[in-house]
């Protein structure tokens, strides 16, 4: 039986109500503190499943002409990655974890990846990752080009990640088409259900609910930081 790491987890801003979706600045001040927490032992490793307002969050390394095309307000974070755009139907999750000793950024961010990959799987949905490019998506297949469903940025502070994906569900895709999505622009965004719906079976995608309790024990075994056997990446 493979090894886990027992995360606890919280649920915030999670609703019909869009006015119950969560603002992003407090929920990174939140962030913070709980990663003050984990890194001090005062409470264990923590993944936050977020539902945000609307907002695009760029990244250290985002240039200007990757911005939104129309003057829109960005927050710049303290992560990697560029820009990327959070709201409503995307499940943001925030795995703040303590890093083994050895454990560097780029192999939690390829775990934290092997999570959604396997994920996906579990729909029917074939996804990986492409060389030099993070986060999970889909082969370039017909008259489609190679898509993001999954987009990745972490931070590392006192040997604990914080910051971390934002898996496309059910949201509009429009805001993805006012930015260069993580700074390619050779590549589109797509969102589960889009994928599903491509299939013509007539299945819905997944809820954020749904698909956090799906996925948190794929992330418990993936970050507990076994050996594993990743995936294929998508063949380009």
């Amino acid at each position: 039986m493979a090894a886990v790491r027992r995360l606890q987890r919280e649920y915030l801003g999670f609703a019909d109500d869009p006015a119950s979706l969560l603002a992003y600045r407090p929920c990174w001040d939140y962030q913070r503190e709980v990663l003050g927490e984990v890194a001090e032992e005062a409470r264990g490793d923590t993944v936050l499943y977020v539902e945000h307002e609307p907002v695009y969050t760029a990244g250290r390394r985002t240039t200007p002409e990757q911005r939104p095309f129309d003057g829109t307000d960005v927050v710049d974070v303290d992560r990697g990655g560029l820009i990327t755009w959070h709201g409503p139907g995307q499940l943001v999750g925030y795995p703040i974890v303590r890093l083994p000793q050895g454990v560097g950024v780029v192999d939690h961010v390829r775990r934290v990846e092997e999570a959604i990959i396997r994920y996906l799987a579990s729909l029917d949905l074939v996804t990986g990752r492409i060389k030099e490019r993070t986060g999970v998506w889909f082969g370039a297949d017909g008259d489609r080009p190679e898509r993001k469903v999954c987009a990745i940025g972490i931070r590392v502070s006192r040997r604990t990640t914080m910051h971390g994906f934002a898996l496309n569900l059910t949201n509009d895709l429009a805001p993805f088409e006012n930015m260069i999505p993580c700074g390619i622009p050779d590549a589109g965004a797509t969102t589960v259900q889009a994928e599903l719906d491509a299939q013509g079976q007539g299945r819905r995608a997944p809820t954020l609910l749904e698909a956090a309790e799906a996925l948190h024990p794929l992330l418990e075994e993936l970050l507990a930081f076994e050996p594993y056997t990743p995936s294929p990446d998508v063949v380009r």
